[in-house]
């Protein structure tokens, strides 16, 4: 449940702008590695005294010509799309690109093929031959803890996923603060992401490796409750400010 007074903002007005920059490298590092970069932008609309020559409360609403929109940033995610039929093998690309996809590759990925292990490959459907990685989902300290994380990562995931046949990621921690570094809290906060991504489907595979399956219904189901989770509380919010 969204907490809305805890919110620095209209949770609606939250969206994505996913971007992949193709620097049309002729690599094979670079054709079995996309990085997908999403920025988790918020909308707000302000009434202009400049534009308008009257005091901030004469403000007619969402109708008003004399407001501007306004877009802040609020977080980001990071996704990799790797391509297990082109360029390299893919396990060592991953081992090769960061510590994190290494650690994913030694889990789900055969070294001397770089493709599924029998074991990962036994348990999906065939959707495509990619592999997507959910990298890195960071929002700012002020959105955290009211589960907005998972809804945005969702969305992510349902635009990303087309072709790949297996979607992961493990739960971790980039902010690491002062009470984060003690080992029960660090538990404990691993332990509450990870339920949120279990969430929006994913499921506990080993080694703190979760695994989504494109072809389930998880994610499908769970998209509509979530989105209603951004879209229903927005009037309350505007309730709250009156």
């Amino acid at each position: 449940m969204i907490e809305l007074n805890r919110l620095p903002g209209d949770p609606s007005e939250l969206h994505l702008r996913i971007c992949h920059d193709d620097g049309l490298w002729d690599t094979g590092q670079a054709d079995t590695l996309e990085r997908w970069d999403v920025a988790i932008l918020h909308r707000r609309r302000i009434h202009d005294p400049e534009l308008s020559g009257v005091e901030n409360g004469d403000c007619n609403g969402v109708d008003c010509l004399l407001c501007r929109t306004d877009e802040t940033n609020v977080g980001s995610m990071v996704f990799y799309r790797v391509h297990l039929d082109r360029g390299r093998n893919a396990f060592a690309a991953m081992e090769e690109e960061s510590e994190d996809l290494s650690e994913i590759a030694q889990v789900v990925l055969d070294p001397a093929t770089g493709y599924y292990t029998d074991e990962v490959s036994g348990l999906l459907e065939y959707a495509g031959s990619a592999l997507l990685v959910m990298d890195r989902v960071t929002l700012h300290e002020e959105w955290r803890g009211q589960g907005l994380g998972s809804i945005l990562a969702g969305e992510a995931i349902f635009r990303l996923m087309p072709g790949c046949r297996a979607v992961v990621c493990t739960p971790g921690i980039s902010d690491l603060g002062t009470d984060i570094r003690r080992s029960d809290e660090w538990d404990r906060v691993t332990a509450k992401i990870s339920m949120g991504w279990q969430h929006i489907g994913f499921r506990p595979y080993r080694d703190n490796v979760l695994l989504l399956s494109p072809t389930s219904l998880d994610l499908e189901e769970q998209r509509g409750h979530l989105r209603r989770q951004l879209t229903e509380p927005s009037a309350a919010w505007s309730a709250t400010r009156k």
